[in-house]
């Protein structure tokens, strides 16, 4: 069974910073395209960062792009997401997703089990 698990949110400051993680289990991943999305309360789920099976191909929202950097180790099965000069706006619940789409206007949709169950990111004021 493919298990995804975010790590890494948690409480911040307006301009802190967070890294999260995102560990692939039972499914090697060294192929897939790999991606984070976000949800803020009230919000439709946005599109955050992908990075395609090699890392030649990495795309970002407008609204994070040069603040925060999408990386991964396919050895460790493992994709980071560094978030730096973090804003309120950025709170949200943020969610890996395995052989995600690497353009937002994409209309696939990953099957369930390769979505995470999410880690939650409070930037405080």
């Amino acid at each position: 069974q493919v298990q995804v698990a975010e790590s890494g949110g948690g409480l911040v400051q307006a301009g802190g910073s967070l890294r999260l993680s995102c560990e692939v289990s039972g499914r090697t991943f060294n192929r897939d395209d790999m991606g984070w999305y976000r949800q803020a309360p009230g919000k439709k789920r946005e599109f955050v960062a992908a990075m395609s099976w090699s890392g030649s191909i990495i795309n970002y929202h407008g609204n994070v792009k040069g603040r925060f950097t999408i990386s991964r180790d396919n050895a460790k099965n493992t994709v980071y997401l560094q978030m730096n000069d973090l804003k309120p706006e950025d709170t949200a619940v943020y969610v890996c997703v395995v052989d995600t789409p690497l353009r937002p206007e994409s209309t696939y949709i990953p099957r369930d089990e390769l979505w995470g169950q999410g880690t939650t990111v409070t930037v405080s004021s």
